[in-house]
């Protein structure tokens, strides 16, 4: 199956090139940020001016850690000598779903501290509407024909102009469902059942994060630059992915030893 004839750049204003990365990243941070709202209003648990500073800590978590994270953890020996790339490269790319991550706790456990206010009640709120920005940033991927996946002799094996002749898993999209779809519905339904118990549903997040992202590793091609970190098996996505489950395991259990005090 050819790859769809899709333009990386949806349209030109005065000379200006927008580009459908970035537009995914406005749409999901733009329907994380009314999903939010919703839950924020329904449940009563954040105050309106409250919310407002968590939207602008959270968007600079996300930009600033994403950016650095894809940095440090899959490029650091060409930034390193090009740092300059590090920002103006950034519209062609290269953001670190765990650098964001780092990024929105460094940011909001920060604000938190400041006002004096429950840091996993803002990082349960977070954690629901994530995977709306997760699943837009896999359809991204997927139009920037970057990220794709191993060879593969399925009927739905893509050939990505960026990478070769070779039919391959539109691991993009499996992870746009994983990661996107099916992740808001879990979280979705812990926090109707488990809104009372702060922190149960960031922790939750982390783990299923975590398990659908190592899953999807699977199927995914390892950055050309880094390659298997062990073996043939072992990336750096499933590297950073099984701190988070147990990180995740770790924050349910303080949950819920608090519930209990």
């Amino acid at each position: 199956m050819n790859f769809p004839d899709i333009n990386p750049t949806a349209f030109s204003i005065f000379g200006l090139s927008i580009k459908w990365y970035g537009i995914a990243y406005a749409v999901g941070f733009l329907g994380g940020i009314s999903y939010a709202k919703n839950l924020a209003r329904k449940f009563e648990v954040l105050k309106p001016k409250i919310f407002d500073d968590i939207i602008i800590w959270t968007a600079l978590g996300t930009i600033i850690g994403g950016r650095l994270g894809y940095v440090l953890f899959y490029d650091f020996s060409f930034y390193i000598n090009n740092l300059l790339l590090i920002l103006l490269d950034i519209r062609k790319g290269g953001m670190s779903f765990h650098g964001g991550l780092l990024g929105v706790i460094i940011f909001n456990f920060s604000y938190a501290k400041i006002k004096k206010i429950n840091f996993l009640s803002i990082m349960d709120i977070i954690a629901c509407c994530a995977p709306i920005g997760l699943f837009c940033g896999r359809i991204a991927n997927f139009i920037n024909s970057e990220l794709w996946g191993k060879p593969t002799s399925l009927p739905w094996g893509i050939v990505f102009p960026n990478a070769d002749e070779f039919p391959r898993h539109p691991s993009q999209l499996y992870e746009a469902i994983l990661e996107g779809f099916i992740l808001i519905i879990i979280m979705s339904f812990i926090y109707s059942k488990m809104k009372d118990i702060k922190g149960y549903t960031a922790g939750s997040f982390l783990i299923f994060y975590g398990l659908f992202r190592i899953f999807s590793e699977f199927f995914r091609e390892p950055d050309f630059h880094m390659g298997y970190i062990t073996g043939d098996i072992i990336t750096m996505g499933m590297m950073l992915s099984f701190p988070m489950i147990i990180v995740g395991c770790l924050t349910i259990l303080f949950s819920l030893k608090c519930q209990k005090i």
